[in-house]
């Protein structure tokens, strides 16, 4: 047992592994958890998952699907009918219809899809009813952050909470946070509406932290940023307090004394029944990652995500326990770190976006103590929004990324109306993925490195209703493989 859960916790848990290990004897299923941080492509990410598999879609890598051993494959009931359905179709409408990005991951959803297949062994063929699903559970990767809030109480988390926002990369936009903090006592007898206001101002702070220019990540608490039916509830009404002004027990009926309530209410009623009900129940992980964009904004915002990478990690229980064990406790035996967007770069500069990324997750996965489970990197794209070209530039051929690039983007002093289509040069990433978290001397270097805008989805036409393509991706094939291939085998 850890600061996730209780002994109580531990007891439900046990219980409904037993449970689903029995269920799995007629009908065998994963649960595979989806998350990332917010705008990384988790929604993309599960609609491009269930309509390659469902429409049939050529994945060379997906050995099962490239063997003509996966015979069918269709959305089924989910199991827990008290989580929300992930509503992949009128996240595909939007897709290919509108040509529009589903919205960002806002809450836990959930979607069910079942495989037919024919096992690539005799013994397989022999045992197994040909019959396997894949449970995708899409949830905010900022709610896993507040996970490590368990071990800590209200004073350590104002602590922390204040050295952070005093950082210097965070000072300027922290300013007014940091103002109306010390305008308040921690013993002060409790106002209401002065708590409000502070927790407005505190909430404010953690969204301009998530502005692109920004590229923040680790931005706990998770629900003032995503607060979905809990808005404007006291769990929510509550914010750091700089309790180094008084070294004094918080007396009855003061700010600290209430702040620290609420805080203990949000763990015990938000975070912990989040880890217990969803997070201790998965078989396998994916985190989605935007890179590109902590690269963008600069070497501070690039070690910020190894740090939220590191404190997402370490909240997954890896392992691949024995078999009586397993009876009672669920592992996650894989995990796979995407960075997300690769269609964004040229594919001669994905090999330097894969060293990246392991750069970042090699440091995460050694502080979250991963050994236990296999882990692996890939850059992808789920849904691809650009193609290759070649451009002549004063002479010289450059790779270029093709698309449309959204309504309102630059570059310089060009702007994008929605509708071009138009071929820029993304720009190239360092081969010493070292030198991203060195200081640069201006931001016109940093720009240099890299022109990231954001494209529209593709283009696809419906004939009779159906589309008629897939969604072209960038190694789709390669993390469906990763994820499910061997329970295929």
């Amino acid at each position: 047992m850890s600061a996730l859960t209780t002994l109580s916790d531990e007891a439900r848990i046990s219980l409904d592994t037993l449970g689903a290990r029995a269920g799995a004897l007629l009908d065998p299923s994963l649960r595979l958890g989806v998350t990332g941080l917010s705008r990384a492509g988790k929604t993309v990410f599960i609609t491009a998952f269930l309509h390659a598999l469902l429409s049939g879609a050529r994945l060379p890598l997906f050995s099962a699907q490239r063997d003509g051993r996966v015979k069918a494959a269709a959305l089924a009931h989910q199991p827990d009918d008290t989580v929300p359905r992930f509503q992949y179709e009128e996240h595909l409408r939007r897709l290919v219809d509108e040509r529009i990005w589903p919205e960002s991951t806002r809450s836990i959803s959930e979607v069910r899809i079942t495989l037919r297949y024919e096992s690539a062994s005799g013994w397989g063929r022999l045992f197994n009813a040909g019959k396997f699903s894949i449970d995708l559970i899409d949830y905010p990767g900022e709610w896993l952050l507040d996970l490590p809030l368990l071990g800590k109480d209200f004073a350590t988390f104002s602590t922390e909470s204040l050295a952070l926002g005093r950082d210097p990369q965070r000072a300027e936009f922290a300013r007014p946070w940091l103002e109306a903090t010390a305008a308040i006592r921690p013993d002060a007898p409790f106002n209401e509406e002065a708590a409000h206001a502070l927790a407005a101002i505190f909430t404010a702070y953690l969204k301009a932290g998530k502005d692109d220019e920004r590229a923040l990540s680790t931005l706990p608490p998770g629900r003032f940023l995503m607060p979905g039916d809990l808005a404007g509830s006291p769990a929510l009404t509550f914010a750091p307090l700089d309790m180094a002004q008084d070294s004094v027990a918080a007396p009855p009926g003061s700010f600290a004394q209430v702040f620290s309530r609420r805080y203990e209410a949000y763990k015990a009623k938000v975070v912990r029944p989040f880890f217990r009900d969803h997070v201790a129940r998965l078989d396998r992980q994916i985190v989605l990652i935007d890179a590109l964009q902590a690269i963008n904004a600069g070497p501070q915002a690039v070690a910020d995500l190894e740090r939220a990478l590191s404190d997402i990690l370490a909240c997954f229980r890896p392992g691949a326990p024995g078999l009586l064990a397993g009876l009672f406790l669920r592992r996650i035996d894989r995990i796979l770190i995407a960075a997300t967007k690769a269609d964004h770069l040229h594919h001669e500069a994905h090999d330097r976006l894969t060293r990246i990324v392991r750069r970042i997750a090699s440091n995460a996965e050694r502080r979250a103590g991963l050994a236990a489970a296999t882990v692996d990197v890939v850059a992808l794209a789920a849904a691809r929004a650009t193609r290759e070209g070649m451009m002549k530039v004063k002479g010289e051929s450059l790779p270029v990324i093709i698309g449309t690039p959204e309504r309102g983007e630059r570059i310089g002093s060009q702007s994008f109306n929605g509708e071009q289509e138009t071929a820029i040069f993304p720009g190239d990433l360092p081969d010493n993925p070292d030198s991203l978290f060195k200081p640069v001397e201006s931001m016109s270097e940093q720009g240099e490195m890299i022109r990231f805008v954001r494209f529209r989805p593709p283009r696809l036409e419906r004939k009779d209703g159906d589309i008629e393509l897939t969604l072209p991706h960038i190694r789709l094939d390669k993390a469906i493989e990763f994820l499910i291939g061997d329970r295929l085998a």
